[in-house]
């Protein structure tokens, strides 16, 4: 039930944010529409941004995670290949949120989450310029940063096969590459109940130990369950919960 309700409330702001802006949206309206009182919502999550923040952050861990493989790879343009086509098909997966963030730049409402779009833009370009590049290579990369996002977000209402492939092509001749379009990753469910995780963290964040003390406190679920709803395990929670008296 508490996951439920979590990913009625992600679903139903980004329905929201969608149709008016995530500014001219209050936490009431997202309450009534989920069928939930505003403190409900507000139980888990303390404010508008810490929603943003929650749609946001698969976005962002699955871009952080195509840079991440990429960089295995040996050969620059291979590399930089790789994180072009991953992060497009990310953003296509994601161009409802991207194009919220046209309408009103809310995605960077949250401090933390700004700072981590800035670095990761950063960490982008440099992965398509390759390393020691010139000035010529660094505008280069931003130029096909912007190729990538700015069609997601203008014509996000177009058939998603049919934009890729044209946005790959601009990409191809941008960087001079010649070769088979990759296959396009699976699509994913379109706002997670909550963020992707690799394996069972070892650790939880404040913020995370005390919305489990509140959840445990409110007799909102189990042990286990509210283990379950933050990827750890049972011993790791009682950890914490401990730890943090």
């Amino acid at each position: 039930m508490i996951d439920d309700s979590r990913a009625r409330i992600l679903a139903v702001s980004l329905e929201l944010f969608a149709e008016r802006g995530h500014h001219a949206v209050t936490v009431r309206e997202i309450a009534d529409r989920v069928g939930l009182t505003k403190t409900a919502v507000l139980y888990h999550f303390p404010s508008k941004s810490d929603i943003v923040a929650a749609l946001v952050e698969p976005l962002l861990t699955e871009s952080e995670a195509v840079v991440a493989a990429a960089a295995d790879l040996g050969d620059p343009g291979e590399r930089a290949w790789a994180v072009v086509a991953g992060l497009l098909d990310v953003w296509l997966n994601h161009r409802t949120l991207l194009r919220i963030q046209m309408r009103d730049q809310s995605l960077a409402a949250d401090e933390r989450t700004f700072e981590r779009l800035r670095d990761f833009a950063v960490s982008v370009h440099e992965s398509i310029a390759g390393p020691g590049a010139d000035l010529t290579a660094r505008v280069r990369a931003a130029q096909v940063y912007a190729m990538l996002s700015d069609p997601v977000v203008l014509f996000g209402d177009q058939p998603a096969d049919l934009l890729r492939a044209a946005i790959l092509d601009g990409a191809e001749r941008l960087l001079g590459r010649s070769g088979p379009v990759p296959a396009a990753r699976p699509v994913a469910a379109p706002v997670p109940p909550r963020p992707a995780r690799r394996g069972r963290p070892g650790v939880l964040s404040a913020e995370m130990i005390e919305s489990a003390r509140r959840m445990r406190d409110a007799g909102e679920g189990s042990v286990d369950e509210i283990a379950a709803r933050f990827g750890v395990s049972r011993a790791t929670l009682y950890r914490h919960l401990t730890e943090s008296r």
